[in-house]
């Protein structure tokens, strides 16, 4: 074991550059959001809801229909992305509107979704 420690001494990371890294790392309230946030958006319901609002902001009903479900379902769906701040509403009388709620949410998505394609 110790002459393993030896070796990577001698031709691993430098402990300067360690050190450096060290000062970098994510706290562990941080990697746990992100990780939930990565979680919510790994259901195929809420991934087609994203992409819906990506292009206009819509209304439960018409999300809908777009997605063919029902409106309790998409209701249910569109909570949770309210609860990690993906998605965001405003009230027009009696119907409310949701849409993304900043453009770090398009570019998440937008990324990932370039990625999948470039793999193919």
């Amino acid at each position: 074991m110790e002459d393993d420690k030896l070796v990577c001494q001698e031709y691993c990371v430098q402990s300067k550059i360690i050190e450096e890294l060290k000062k970098d790392e994510l706290s562990e309230e941080v990697i746990t959001q992100l990780a939930d946030v990565f979680k919510i958006l790994g259901d195929p319901t809420r991934i087609k809801i994203i992409h819906t609002l990506a292009k206009q902001e819509l209304c439960v009903c018409d999300i809908s229909e777009l997605l063919r479900m029902s409106q309790s379902a998409i209701s249910h769906q569109l909570r949770k992305l309210r609860e990690f701040k993906l998605v965001k509403y405003r009230r027009e009388g009696r119907v409310v509107y949701y849409s993304l709620d900043d453009d770090h949410v398009l570019q998440l998505f937008s990324q990932g979704l370039e990625h999948v394609k470039e793999g193919k």
